[in-house]
């Protein structure tokens, strides 16, 4: 019963029935509901959570649904048509417009409907983080002395120099400045580099948040093809040439979205490339946490071998706790350091002093190495788990990489295949997916789908996704 129609039909007859109960009054349980109209429970749900969004039904969980008071008048709108020549004042015909488009970012942070199976999730699933560690964590951080005062701009000493000690080589404290979350630290550094209008290079394909936040700043990204070894250093060098770009972004471990890493005879030529072309090169390296348990020891950070201040690094917590534990780390040498610190400063102040201290508290502590072995045994499974399905079921789907770190596949779908129309069959399916359109600055070269192993509950749900996929797929290939 995963038919769009079932869910409708059974919408609309809930939606007649509605009269026959006061405000605030309970309508059948779901059970009652799947014997009456002889649905499947996944139709109940999703048909209670279509009245729910229309403003008719309230649902409360373990109390069930609840027909919705009225809703008051509504105010009549407002005239805003004059915003858009407002925010379009600043887009001189030499600059590249600010657009804000979040699209690309909300497909893996929007929770998906209730009873689907989220393939398109960005962060760990609530059973692989760390949540009693961070409960403690944070408990004993609020008890420390001061801890709810004014932390250093900068960031607290200690934290800048445990992020310094994992970036390794030459990296010091006093290089390092505690940032919001990678996305924040992500938006300090390109406004930091390049100014509105000019071209930034960026990987293709490439994280869509990353996309999105170059376009809102008025930067104009320009592609650079990667292949499993990461990108192509001729073509880079070639692209800075004809864009005359001085800024590059890019994943050189477990890249998002085909999980590459940057081969070792490639990191002294990008490296050398940006300095010969007078370039920094955004080192965006986000889930060195979330290592997969076969993956041998890893490369350094590109920070680690740079001592002329090419590089501008940023590394997270995020990703290996909680999407709500936002604490990461920009690191640069030389004069770009004090621009990177006046931005943030002006953008966000500092990081909250709770926070940083629980981020101390929790690396600190017996915990952390524990959890990182535990997600590191269990995105492997995932991994091989998701990887198997997908060759037993799917076939078709050409996986042209298998990664030895992160949280996601990327599957290259068979020429012609419509991804817009895949990614509506599955979640009728009742799997929500990623499609591949959002991670590339230009015209793709096929349709791809990226699929999270990391956010599902485990691999019992890994399987039925696929099973879910696989029925999409009969419907759309």
């Amino acid at each position: 019963m995963y038919q769009r129609s079932s869910v409708n039909e059974l919408a609309e007859a809930l939606r007649r029935d509605l009269d026959r109960y006061p405000p605030n009054g309970k309508l059948p349980s779901s059970r009652a509901l799947v014997e009456r109209f002889r649905v499947s429970p996944v139709t109940v749900s999703r048909a209670l959570a279509q009245l729910a969004a229309e403003g008719l039904v309230v649902t409360r969980p373990g109390a069930g649904a609840f027909r919705a008071r009225p809703r008051a008048a509504v105010t009549p709108a407002g005239d805003t048509s004059w915003q858009e020549v407002a925010l379009s004042a600043d887009n001189a015909p030499e600059l590249v417009p600010r657009t804000v488009d979040a699209s690309g970012v909300t497909v893996s942070l929007a929770a998906p409907p209730p009873g689907v199976l989220e393939f398109s999730g960005g962060y760990l699933h609530p059973s692989l983080q760390p949540e009693r560690a961070m409960a403690a964590a944070l408990a004993r951080a609020g008890r420390r002395p001061g801890a709810w005062g004014r932390p250093p701009l900068e960031g607290l000493p200690e934290l800048r120099e445990w992020f310094a000690r994992g970036i390794g080589g030459a990296v010091t404290a006093a290089e390092v400045l505690i940032a919001a979350g990678g996305q924040s630290a992500l938006a300090t550094a390109l406004r930091a580099l390049a100014p509105p209008g000019a071209p930034v290079l960026v990987e293709s394909p490439t994280y869509p948040g990353m996309l999105a936040i170059a376009r809102a700043a008025g930067l104009r990204p320009v592609p650079v093809p990667v292949d499993p070894d990461g990108v192509r250093p001729e073509l880079l060098a070639d692209a800075f040439r004809a864009s005359g770009a001085r800024v590059f972004v890019c994943q050189p471990l477990f890249q998002n979205p085909t999980g590459a890493v940057l081969a070792p005879e490639r990191r002294a030529e990008v490296l050398r490339i940006a300095r010969e072309t007078g370039a920094f090169v955004v080192e965006d390296d986000f889930v060195r946490r979330l290592v997969h348990a076969d993956a041998g020891p890893l490369p350094r950070p590109l920070a680690a071998d740079d001592p002329d201040g090419v590089v501008v690094h940023v590394g997270s917590l995020t990703k290996a706790t909680s999407p709500s534990f936002r604490v990461s780390a920009l690191a640069a040498h030389g004069p770009v350091l004090e621009r990177l610190r006046a931005i943030q400063v002006v953008d966000s102040f500092f990081v909250p002093r709770p926070l940083q201290e629980a981020a101390l508290e929790l690396v600190g502590s017996p915990a952390w190495p524990r959890h990182l072995r535990f997600i590191s045994a269990e995105l492997k499974e995932r991994r091989d788990a998701m990887t198997a399905e997908l060759a037993l079921r799917l076939p078709e789907l050409a996986l042209p990489h298998i990664p030895s770190g992160g949280y996601h596949l990327w599957l290259r779908l068979p020429d012609g295949t419509d991804e817009t129309a895949l990614t509506a069959a599955a979640l009728r399916a009742g799997v929500a997916l990623t499609p591949g359109r959002p991670y590339f600055s230009a015209e793709p070269p096929a349709a791809h789908l990226r699929l999270s192993f990391a956010a599902v509950a485990g691999t019992g749900e890994i399987t039925e996704g696929v099973r879910r996929l696989r029925a999409a797929c009969a419907e759309v290939l």
